[in-house]
């Protein structure tokens, strides 16, 4: 992929990380594929290098970088060969600590954030449930005050590391659904111990089609005891405080589809140029190459709107002339477009394979599988469609 245009920290990143996953082939992301292992060892590595805490502050141990950095950094894992379920191994752990790192205390920001920069501790983020799926303002999860308490009532589902993680950002609601104004009012956001030894939890893990090596899972929680220190900013308003963490989520996500999507594509390539038949590389034949090149160009273009969301993100903090709708429509945009990109360059990968790209051995099967996960998640295709649709072209709400 060319490098240039990018800056210097951005140059930085990418090549500190790449020497690390360099000590991570093909083959050792085949087995974690196949077992369904986490990847200790990748986080292990970047959590000994001070990657972890690549976007939070540097008084808790952090790099202090922004947005694009942390993009950067999941691209580069992804196009390593590692694929999304490398990239989702320190994935929640760099978004959903950004609104915990603006909106916690002083005195809660040390015990809560620094040993997850060290690799101590692991985050995921529970935000989904199995009844409401994109209507976040609809969640059912409720948290009652019980003293110096609160009890956990309910379902998250799509949980991703829940098997490894020892801490969660939890989304609950704090407020009856009937009993607020608005629905994005009554919910609050903790972040918890998630003591699976301890009464009123159960995890199960789902079977999936893709990312293996990293665990997604349903939880469910039954009068689930949790301090009351573990609550972010005020109670109610957990909704607009998490807002904070969906657009860099959404950078992140694109990064890792461009990640995978120029694996796939220069994989392809290689195969089109030493694949001969009758006589010559089927790479010289244009039925070949122009899709090949169509999907080059796709990416590039989407890795443009990539680093663009990533930087105004970054940005927006200190710029006033930068909207929050500005940062929403653009890190939308992204997520769409690389996540399509990348869709168009692992099929085509597979395809310039001919019968060998079935083949587990060519690795390009496991990346089209992987390649559905930025298509979908956080957000579907179609909700970004509805969100630019109303956003950025005033046109009436249609969900």
């Amino acid at each position: 992929m060319e490098m240039s245009g990018f800056t210097e920290s951005q140059l930085d990143v990418r090549e500190a990380v790449s020497k690390i996953c360099a000590n991570y082939p093909d083959e050792y992301w085949a087995e974690h594929d196949e077992s369904g292992e986490y990847p200790h060892e990748l986080h292990r590595d970047l959590a000994k290098d001070g990657w972890i805490g690549i976007a939070l502050p540097e008084e808790l141990g952090g790099a202090g970088l922004g947005i694009s950095e942390a993009t950067m950094m999941l691209h580069t894992i992804a196009e390593s060969g590692a694929g999304i379920a490398g990239a989702q191994s320190i994935h929640a752990n760099v978004y959903a600590t950004q609104p915990v790192a603006k909106f916690a205390s002083k005195e809660q920001l040390p015990s809560m954030l620094t040993d997850l920069v060290t690799g101590k501790t692991r985050c995921c983020f529970g935000v989904t449930e199995p009844n409401t799926g994109l209507e976040t303002l609809k969640l059912r999860t409720t948290a009652k005050k019980d003293g110096d308490s609160y009890l956990i009532s309910g379902q998250k589902i799509w949980i991703s590391s829940a098997q490894v993680a020892t801490k969660m950002v939890l989304l609950a609601r704090t407020t009856p659904l009937e009993a607020v104004k608005k629905p994005s009012e009554g919910l609050s956001l903790f972040f918890i111990d998630l003591d699976k030894s301890a009464p009123g939890l159960e995890l199960k893990r789902i079977k999936k089609m893709g990312g293996r090596a990293i665990d997604a899972n349903e939880i469910f929680f039954d009068n689930f005891r949790i301090p009351a220190s573990t609550l972010i900013g005020k109670e109610g308003q957990g909704f607009k405080i998490v807002l904070h963490g969906m657009n860099a989520e959404r950078c992140l996500l694109a990064g890792e589809a461009l990640g995978l999507g120029y694996a796939a594509l220069k994989r392809a390539a290689k195969y089109a140029r030493e694949r001969v038949v009758f006589g010559r590389p089927i790479g010289q034949n244009q039925g070949i190459q122009h899709p090949l090149a169509d999907a080059f160009m796709h990416l590039e273009a989407a890795k443009l709107a990539t680093y663009h969301a990533a930087r105004l993100y970054d940005r927006s903090g200190n710029d006033l002339s930068i909207t929050q709708h500005a940062v929403g429509v653009a890190c939308n945009s992204a997520k769409y477009l690389a996540a399509e990109a990348a869709f168009t360059a692992c099929e085509r990968a597979v395809l310039t394979h001919g019968g060998m790209g079935y083949a587990q051995e060519y690795h390009v099967e496991r990346y089209l599988r992987e390649v559905f996960v930025p298509r979908i998640a956080p957000v579907s295709r179609e909700m970004i469609m509805n969100y630019i649709g109303e956003k950025a072209l005033d046109l009436p709400r249609s969900y």
